[in-house]
């Protein structure tokens, strides 16, 4: 000790030391809070839909989701016979949580042939892990390329069709073929392997339907695994039906009995009656429409029906099949619609016949159609009976021909006491 530290009074630190470290410690907490998430350890994660192992026309969709800092980059390649080919190669400047991809065989990839092939998917993340190099994930995915259509023969059809009417084709697909039938418009028709007596071919009922133009002609389509397909067109002559034009004046009484009831939505109910049968016009009926439709598709794969089809016996015709439809309200045009079947009266609560064999496929209330009892006759074809009164069938019943399934009635939006009946095929 000197002279000089004779009499100095010792160092005290008080609370500086334990605040410089606390700072220290909060300094590196708030480092570590920012830093580690970008030091994450998991990989992205890649899902390949749909599941198959054939690559043609239809295209792969490739979703990547990243749950940590997000994607940096993506490639999607296909190895074969030693090269590769790219489908896509990305990289992001600001890193996404997800990305889809749609990729497919494109004209460029010169050299590419038909045969076994990799799909390969790498997919890497932002992270820091790795020393800085990211996470990376790698799926890699065997697959047959197919660009060639299945062979589709055609054996019969029909010559002459009717304008909303139906034929019928046979025909025979190869054994690849994973779809078949006949596609019109917006319309597809699946083929049924039903012929009685060759176990290759398949049978197909379609329709030309009324809202579609006369000129648009219908195609018989075979599809494989790939998407591959083949078409073959058909050649039919189109018979000119007219279908009649109908203007019907709408009464308060109409739409406050009948319109009315048919809205369930309490608030619905509080609009102007114009409104309130424009809803039910437009949206019910196309949610019924949408209802037969779907049960429409799914008929038995086999005939149920024998012979003819039969009216309603003693019948009269009181409104045709696609009878474009105007609505008058007070003097007003307020909406059009299609009337989709046959309306035949008798008298009130006649009971109403089955038009041919089959098994119920559906019963009860639809919205427009009141007491509905629909009849799948198998081979996509279906007969619908409706506004009834009373219904003495259910679901999964047999019935004959002519056998009693109700009576008529005026439920839903009927006027009054009728049959609305109505064929379908596939809902159409």
């Amino acid at each position: 000790m000197t002279r000089l530290d004779l009499g100095r009074r010792p160092k005290k630190f008080g609370l500086a030391l334990p605040l410089v470290l606390i700072a220290a410690v909060a300094a590196l907490g708030i480092g570590g809070y920012f830093l580690l998430p970008k030091f994450e350890w998991r990989a992205p994660e890649v899902k390949i839909t749909p599941e198959t192992e054939v690559l043609g026309l239809n295209p792969l969709e490739i979703e990547v989701a990243d749950r940590g800092t997000g994607l940096e980059s993506l490639k999607v390649s296909l190895m074969s016979a030693g090269a590769e080919y790219p489908l896509a190669d990305e990289r992001y400047e600001t890193r996404v949580a997800t990305k889809k991809l749609t990729v497919g065989l494109s004209a460029n990839l010169t050299g590419l042939k038909e045969g076994p092939a990799v799909l390969e998917v790498r997919a890497r993340d932002g992270s820091l892990w790795r020393f800085f190099g990211g996470n990376e994930a790698v799926v890699r995915k065997n697959m047959t390329i197919d660009v060639s259509p299945p062979s589709l023969e055609l054996i019969a059809d029909d010559p002459y069709i009717n304008f909303g009417g139906s034929g019928l084709v046979v025909y025979r697909p190869s054994p690849d073929a994973v779809r078949s039938g006949v596609r019109i418009g917006r319309h597809f028709f699946p083929g049924y392997k039903a012929h009685p007596r060759d176990p290759n071919a398949y049978l197909v009922f379609f329709a030309h339907p009324y809202d579609v133009p006369e000129t648009e002609k219908a195609a018989l389509v075979a599809v494989d695994k790939a998407g591959n397909e083949r078409r073959i067109g058909l050649a039919y002559t189109l018979k000119d039906v007219r279908y009649k034009k109908s203007t019907i004046s709408l009464s308060d009484e109409f739409i406050q009995n009948k319109v009315v009831p048919l809205v369930s939505d309490v608030a619905a109910r509080q609009a102007s009656a114009k409104d309130i049968f424009i809803q039910v016009n437009r949206s019910l009926r196309k949610q019924n429409e949408d209802t037969i439709k779907a049960l429409g598709e799914k008929t038995r794969p086999q005939m149920l029906w024998s012979g003819a089809f039969g009216q309603l016996s003693n019948s009269k015709v009181e409104a045709n099949f696609a009878d474009a439809r105007t609505y008058l309200y007070r003097d007003e045009q307020i909406d059009t619609a299609y009337h989709l079947g046959f309306d035949l009266s008798v008298t009130k609560r006649y009971p109403v016949e089955a038009a041919n064999s089959g098994v119920v496929l559906f019963v009860g209330d639809l919205g427009i159609y009141g007491n509905t009892v629909l009849i799948d006759h198998g081979l996509g074809l279906t007969t619908l009976y409706s506004h009834l009164s009373s219904i003495d069938v259910k679901v999964g019943d047999s019935v004959a021909p002519q056998q009693v399934i109700g009576k008529t009635g005026e439920t839903g939006l009927a006027a009054g006491d009728h049959l609305h009946f109505a064929v379908y095929l596939h809902g159409v």
